[in-house]
């Protein structure tokens, strides 16, 4: 278990250290970016930030084969808030799918019933 929490948390801080370098001509107020006739919401970097966590946490269960579906559903809202520019909503299913993925591979550590002798 200690070893998946320091690979998420090195994705985590990769992905951070990532986006930290971008540099955009927007204001931090401004909710969209017109590209090429195209419309991209923008969210906080908080926001970003705990997307990015939320996708690493789901990708590890997903490979361990202990992704709960109340993760991958939450992930799956945390997206389309995100291209909304939806921060508030993506921090909270973020959060969510986070949560239930970590606890899906804790529950991988669990020891097996064993009924009678």
């Amino acid at each position: 278990m200690p070893k998946v929490l320091l690979a998420l948390i090195s994705v985590a801080l990769l992905g951070i250290s990532g986006c930290a370098g971008m540099k955009t001509s927007q204001s931090a107020d401004t909710p969209a970016v017109q590209t090429a006739g195209a419309t991209h919401a923008v969210i906080n970097a908080e926001a970003q930030a705990a997307l990015s966590t939320a996708q690493a946490d789901v990708k590890a269960a997903q490979a361990r084969n202990a992704l709960w579906t109340t993760a991958a559903d939450a992930l799956n809202k945390a997206e389309e808030a995100s291209a909304k520019g939806d921060s508030a909503a993506v921090l909270k299913q973020a959060r969510l799918a986070s949560d239930q993925a970590r606890k899906g591979l804790a529950q991988l550590d669990y020891p097996m019933l064993k009924v009678g002798d």
